[in-house]
């Protein structure tokens, strides 16, 4: 499962507003651009007057990194992976919950204790193993071994380590947009550098905010450059799960992707390229994603059946190599409009 690099996606139109009428409300728009959580960010408010918020939400991803960023070794997730602490923070428990519910769902399939394997296979700032032994590691691995009491968290065995990074970006975004919800804000957009959205209201045109999706194919590396699709987006989280940006060839000739299946410790290739989800919130978004990478094309479409609050937009190769696509009907294609 993907320690997650899922991109696909992106931006949006920031063309000035026109009114009916001089007694409709003029808004401006206001850009906040950043970087956090190993990226770009930017933030767009639409309202009556400038906001510039700046400071206060680059403070807010900088207390979200603290708590969860792999990439901070001081970070409290950090801390707890090498057993220097067990107390967790709001923001950590609160991921955590959201995260275990995710893996009940689906069984197991979806599963934040597999940063065991994500560091074998490379995918964890660190040399991939040759030939990892996945038994060996199978027994830190299920969501299971996991739990919270209080501020604390139990794990059954001090090998067992949280890799959040197929939630993290959604849930910080889902963070933001609360932050500007408290504010009576009503229309915005909440954009993570690795495809993780939460939009409020309309955008400058008075329309759904447009979100591109980015062509799944190898060399695709510039998020918004080569699109597959744009989709309209308000009052959701949108977020893009794939593997075609990383990953990498053993010396077998052996594909190897970030994507790795809890169950069995392997990576998991398929004919499902990239899927994009748009759910009630940006986290549940990041982590069906993921979901959806592991269980395939077939396992993705059974499970949106099931799961009428979920829409989809998943790009697949049949056996001749051709593109296809599937598309939950609440998907709204965009056929103008910069994303």
């Amino acid at each position: 499962m993907k320690s997650l690099w899922k991109k696909g996606l992106f931006f949006l139109s920031l063309a000035g507003c026109c009114l009916a009428c001089d007694r409709s409300p003029r808004y401006v728009s206001t850009k906040i651009e950043g970087f956090a959580q190993g990226g770009d960010y930017r933030v767009v408010i639409r309202d009556t007057v400038p906001r510039d918020l700046s400071g206060p939400i680059d403070s807010l991803f900088r207390e979200i990194e603290a708590s969860l960023s792999l990439y901070d070794p001081d970070s409290r997730i950090s801390r707890i992976n090498r057993n220097e602490t067990d107390t967790v923070d709001r923001y950590l428990a609160d991921c955590i919950r959201r995260a275990q519910a995710v893996s009940r769902e689906t069984e197991g399939v979806y599963d934040i204790t597999v940063k065991p394997l994500i560091a074998a296979y490379g995918f964890a700032e660190k040399e991939a193993q040759r030939r990892p032994n996945v038994d060996s590691l199978l027994q830190f691995v299920g969501y299971e071994k996991i739990r919270l009491e209080g501020n604390r968290i139990i794990k059954e065995h001090p090998g067992v380590q949280l890799d959040l990074n197929s939630i993290a970006q959604g849930y910080s975004a889902d963070v933001v947009a609360r932050y500007l919800d408290s504010l009576g804000l009503k229309n915005y957009l909440v954009v993570l550098g690795g495809g993780e959205i939460f939009a409020r209201g309309a955008n400058a045109s008075g329309e759904k905010w447009v979100i591109g999706i980015d062509r799944p194919v190898e060399g695709n590396v510039l998020g918004g450059v080569d699109l597959q699709e744009r989709v309209g987006l308000s009052e959701r989280g949108l977020a893009t799960s794939g593997n075609y940006r990383k990953y990498y060839t053993d010396e077998s000739g052996r594909k190897i992707v970030h994507t790795v299946d809890p169950r069995t410790g392997q990576p998991v290739v398929s004919n499902l390229l990239s899927a994009t989800v748009i759910a009630p919130n940006a986290a549940t978004a990041d982590a069906y994603g993921t979901y959806f990478m592991v269980a395939g094309l077939e396992g993705s479409k059974a499970f949106l059946e099931r799961h009428p609050e979920l829409d989809a937009y998943l790009v697949w190769t049949d056996e001749k190599g051709d593109y296809r696509v599937f598309a939950t009907p609440g998907i709204e294609i965009k056929k103008q409009g910069k994303p």
